[in-house]
């Protein structure tokens, strides 16, 4: 359930500043996102797997902490990024 080298790589590179910029926050939320939509298909399937149901939610409160961090620090950043990856603006 995780996430490969190489697909790793190519969201670093689409979102930092250089190819090992993984520590950055918009790569961070990049890769939680990959990482959510794999364990939401998991769970269309996989009903009653409450070990993965825990991790998924833990999952998306850190992501959610991520793009709250960013919507402060700068918000023209924090919607194009909610836009490129698809996800819905909630964070207040």
């Amino acid at each position: 359930m995780t996430i490969s080298k190489e697909r790793k790589a190519e969201l670093t590179a689409q979102f930092g500043k250089n190819a090992t910029d993984t520590g950055n926050s918009k790569v961070q939320v990049a890769i939680l996102t990959d990482r959510i939509k794999e364990l939401t298909e998991h769970m269309k399937s996989h009903q009653k797997d409450y070990h993965t149901r825990r991790g998924l939610l833990m999952l998306v409160g850190k992501r959610r902490r991520l793009l709250s961090y960013i919507k402060k620090k700068d918000i023209v950043e924090y919607r194009e990024l909610i836009r490129v990856l698809g996800i819905r603006d909630n964070i207040q």
